[in-house]
């Protein structure tokens, strides 16, 4: 089994799944109205553009029939004013096809512009709501391809589709309604063909449906791998597995290959077989016109238009088929980008909210148990309270859970069982961003974005001056490697820090976190990557971030942890101590072990020393 194969994710299998399910014929409508409440806030544009279409739909299929009347009632006559009249009147007929083509086109672009506009926005904004849950079984490539690609194949649908198929529709229309007008027995000899088209287009559609949304499947997984691999190539080069790893792009690059040539073939066979019906059609014409015309029953204009209204009859049709080719296109990737958009998995807002404008009291973990999948739990039966002003320090070996219980009290994700309260107040019942707006935290991989410093600094308050972040980046300490900066606070930030030191974005993180001033202070192994003097500079700058304010603290080095109130000392999820770090010391427990384990130059001294 090829990489691309095992790399299937849960998103692509459920969309598959969902589509199997729905009753046949019932995809396309459902999308189709789906797509439709996108436009319907144009009614004006679309209105204009479905006017100028109609209107226009006639102008093409009038050329050939003014064609007949040149030929038999001027050209054979020799009527040369009445043949400079129709020149006139057919130029002024290309004239206004012209224009209509223009107007058309501007419209459906804009149309289609403004809808896919609002459609991104709305999948961002879908993006924003969903649970971190989500994103921990969705790759990011395959996300990013869902919001670029699928998108981009349906702007254009939604500009040069929807509005020219019925202009295409009317446009056959009328070319029937006029050839029946010259003569009946030319039209029913072209139309003898008709159903071999229908035919062909049918059994066409069934194919490259499934085969477009081939293509969108692989094209996902492909830039799933190369996001993962781009971000990962250190990794890729310190194991030296670029060979592997070439070989596992190949497999996925093949079938994507492949899936997209599988699209080629059913195009290169349609198409030489609707020019093959409109080449018999058009002979059939010819040589039935030329029977009837060695009999005097037909003029030579009659016989000239029929062979423009042939080709004319045969190139809606084979349009139809390139919009075809643009609407499977698209509803492949709209049945995808709905089906993200129609994920569930989103941070219900409580029906009743409880707003909290700041901590007043306490943090109450009562019997909480969590598990990230079914019960493999990783928070057991965990009760601790943390009173307002009061510094908790939880420590524990890893995978012990100790990052769970700032996910937990985030709400970035639901407890299992049991439950949270801030001020007595379960935090189901805070809305969102009065719960967010009271923690701030400060991980221990920074995510920093492209853009300055200054925006970075910023991030978490909008429109702070910039007094108030020279202030913050002074009391951290980060000034002295800003000042030091090409740009200072407007140096450019690439992608995630690239080219600050773990330490320096640390640093960044802490006066963000000062900036934003959050009643609860969380720092998640926030000195784990810095150097001494850095982890120096940064306890000065966390000791008055803390001052006044709740804070917990997670960490691994016990050093960062003597001073706080209550440390608390976690193993598989359970909390197995409680006190402070002499009470602990004293009680010669895990905490004891954990730390002789640090200092083992401590061993032989006694607890009262080792403070």
């Amino acid at each position: 089994m090829s990489y691309a194969r095992k790399s299937v994710g849960g998103f692509e299998k459920q969309q598959d799944d969902t589509l199997r399910k729905r009753k046949k014929g019932s995809v396309d409508s459902y999308i189709i109205r789906r797509l439709l409440s996108y436009i319907m806030p144009f009614k004006g544009l679309l209105a204009a553009a479905v006017v100028v279409t109609i209107a226009g739909a006639v102008l093409g299929p009038l050329r050939p029939y003014m064609t007949k009347l040149a030929i038999d009632n001027y050209i054979i006559p020799g009527d040369i004013r009445g043949l400079t009249a129709i020149s006139l009147m057919l130029f002024a007929v290309i004239l206004l096809d012209g224009v209509k083509q223009y107007t058309a086109t501007y419209l459906t672009q804009l149309i289609g512009q403004r809808a896919v506009l609002n459609l991104r926005m709305d999948i961002f904004r879908h993006l924003q709501k969903l649970s971190v849950r989500f994103y921990d079984r969705n790759p990011i490539g395959r996300l990013i391809t869902r919001t670029t690609n699928d998108v981009e194949a349906l702007n254009e649908m939604l500009s040069s589709g929807l509005v020219t198929i019925i202009g295409d529709l009317l446009q056959l229309v009328f070319i029937v309604v006029l050839m029946f007008m010259i003569d009946w027995h030319l039209t029913c000899i072209v139309l003898a063909v008709l159903p071999f088209v229908i035919y062909i287009t049918m059994s066409f559609k069934s194919r490259v449906r499934v085969a477009f949304q081939d293509v969108r499947t692989h094209l996902a997984r492909l830039n799933t791998f190369i996001q993962e691999h781009i971000s990962g190539m250190n990794i890729v080069q310190l194991f030296d597995r670029q060979s592997s790893e070439l070989c596992k792009h190949m497999d996925i690059n093949r079938e994507y290959r492949d899936a997209n040539i599988r699209t080629v073939l059913y195009f290169s066979i349609y198409y030489p077989l609707v020019e093959l019906i409109s080449s018999v059609a058009a002979g059939l014409v010819i040589w039935y016109s030329g029977v009837r015309m060695l009999k005097g029953d037909i003029t030579l204009g009659v016989v000239v238009s029929f062979v423009q209204y042939i080709w004319l009859f045969f190139r809606p049709l084979q349009h139809l088929s390139d919009k075809f080719n643009i609407m499977q296109t698209a509803l492949a990737s709209s049945d995808r980008v709905f089906k993200l958009l129609e994920e569930k998995d989103v941070m219900e807002e409580p029906e009743s909210p409880v707003a909290i404008s700041s901590l007043k009291h306490d943090i109450v973990f009562d019997h909480v148990w969590f598990a990230y999948n079914a019960e493999n739990w990783v928070i057991r039966d965990m009760s601790f309270r943390v009173k307002r002003g009061e510094k908790v320090a939880i420590v524990g070996a890893t995978g012990s859970g100790k990052t769970t219980i700032i996910n937990v009290l985030s709400k970035l994700y639901p407890v299992s069982r049991g439950s949270v309260r801030i001020d007595g107040v379960d935090i189901t019942s805070i809305p969102e961003h009065s719960l967010r707006r009271l923690i701030g935290v400060v991980m221990q991989d920074v995510f920093l974005f492209s853009g300055t410093i200054r925006e970075n600094l910023a991030f978490g308050k909008p429109g702070v001056s910039d007094e108030e972040i020279h202030e913050a980046a002074r009391i951290v300490g980060a000034d002295r490697f800003i000042d030091r900066l090409p740009g200072r606070y407007d140096y450019r930030v690439r992608e995630n820090g690239s080219g600050l030191s773990a330490g320096q974005k640390q640093l960044l993180a802490f006066v963000r976190a000062l900036l934003y001033n959050p009643d609860i202070l969380v720092l998640d192994e926030a000195t784990s990557s810095v150097d001494t003097e850095t982890e120096g500079l940064i306890d000065a700058a966390t000791a008055r971030l803390m001052k006044n304010r709740t804070s917990i603290t997670i960490a691994h080095r016990l050093s960062t942890v003597q001073h706080a109130d209550t440390i608390i000392v976690m193993h598989k999820g359970v909390i197995k101590e409680t006190g402070s770090h002499q009470q602990l010391l004293a009680a010669k427990g895990l905490y004891y072990k954990l730390y002789l384990l640090q200092h083992p130059e401590k061993i032989h001294e006694s607890p009262g020393a080792q403070a």
